[in-house]
């Protein structure tokens, strides 16, 4: 178990995206964190109060949560320096980087001589059966994005505390580092053999009461040349029954991809559906989320009417607004 509360390491992060771990935490798990740890430069802020290392210790943090999920996932050696002297002065260590923990010898000796824990979330702990494809009981939905870091998981997180709420039988699924810290259980799909990705996806959403859903975490996008594989996993691996599209609307390019182009609604509606219509002939698509995180509540709410007028189907951004209209469309599956 990793130890609660946390500090959030924020880094040197260009720019908040960057530090989307951290802002899922301090979102959907804010009595988890009780302030961030920002280097020189950092571009990113929780809001959240700014400590060091002794005064995380002093407030009571037990855990020195990374936050940053930068391309590559990279532990630098500026950040090895905090990380070190976290581990001394007695805080454990989480991170979801692909760069592990584990790999580090100054910070395996470091918490070995203070008896303290490193915490690799994006290790798969279970031996992943190869898809076969076969039907399971029970119901799923999954999020494709037009992008990566839309508001894949916010979506699926919204969607299950609405339907807890309700009374309704749902649990969201993690695939990633971020849900994986919040939820504290799922699937570092990402890290998992390319050949035992969409068996990964399976075993995580096993059969199921008839009335149960499934809430998948979404992953990347079939549009990033980057990551469209994981994407794939999740689509066939999952089985979905219901689709959801997430889009973020202010953003000039593919993240990352300066020379890409996001696709529109209806590009990603043509191409998703048809692709988990392979695994789920009676998979539709229900319902739209858009991520107006960057806009004015004017601007948020003409956008949502604008796109549900074209493409006919209920938009919302569920953690501005609620989940509630996209429960909603649920019911006709």
């Amino acid at each position: 178990m990793i130890e609660t509360p946390y500090l959030l390491f924020l880094g040197d992060a260009p720019d908040g995206l960057a530090a989307k771990v951290a802002q899922g935490i301090k979102d959907w798990r804010p009595d988890a964190s009780l302030g961030q740890y920002r280097m020189e430069g950092c571009k990113a802020d929780m809001g959240m109060p700014d400590m060091t290392i002794d005064e995380a210790v002093a407030a009571g943090c037990k855990t020195l949560v990374i936050g940053v999920a930068n391309r590559g996932g990279v532990i630098s050696a500026a950040w090895k320096e905090v990380l070190v002297e976290a581990l001394n002065k007695g805080m454990d260590i989480a991170s979801g980087l692909h760069n592990l923990l584990r790999d580090e010898p100054d910070l395996v000796a470091a918490a070995k001589a203070n008896g303290r824990t490193l915490h690799d979330v994006r290790i798969p702990s279970v031996q992943y059966p190869i898809a076969n494809g076969k039907k399971r009981s029970g119901k799923r939905v999954l999020a494709v994005g037009t992008d990566c870091s839309v508001g894949k998981m916010y979506t699926g997180i919204a969607m299950e505390r609405e339907m807890l709420e309700r009374g309704m039988k749902a649990t969201f699924r993690a695939t990633g580092q971020t849900g994986i810290l919040i939820t504290g259980s799922g699937v570092p799909l990402d890290a998992v053999i390319a050949d035992f990705m969409a068996g990964s996806v399976e075993y995580l959403t096993p059969d199921n009461d008839d009335d149960h859903w499934d809430l998948i975490e979404g992953q990347g996008s079939l549009f990033h040349v980057s990551y469209s594989g994981v994407t794939m996993a999740l689509v066939h691996g999952g089985q979905p029954d219901a689709l959801i599209l997430c889009h973020e609307p202010t953003r000039t390019h593919m993240r990352g991809l300066p020379e890409y182009q996001q696709p529109s609604l209806s590009t990603l509606r043509d191409t998703a559906l048809p692709l988990a219509q392979v695994a789920n002939p009676a998979c539709k698509v229900v319902g739209i989320s858009v991520n107006t995180q960057h806009m004015s509540e004017d601007e948020a709410n003409a956008y949502l009417q604008q796109v549900e007028a074209e493409m006919g189907l209920p938009t919302v951004d569920p953690f501005r607004h609620g989940a509630g209209r996209l429960v909603d469309a649920l019911d006709a599956v």
